[in-house]
């Protein structure tokens, strides 16, 4: 089980800077994409609350 939560925050943090690499917000208004920290760790909660959903 923690195992599944770490596995999907990690995966999650990943895809989550990815987003704001690749995707991002040109201007700096964005409250999700403008820093990737902030990005980051959205992605690492969003990564766990999905992970700990499978059973």
């Amino acid at each position: 089980m923690i195992l599944r939560l770490l596995l999907g925050a990690v995966l999650g943090g990943g895809l989550g800077f990815a987003f704001y690499k690749f995707v991002g917000c040109s201007t700096g208004t964005c409250p999700l994409t403008s820093n990737p920290v902030i990005s980051s760790i959205y992605g690492a909660v969003m990564g766990a609350l999905l992970a700990s959903s499978f059973h």
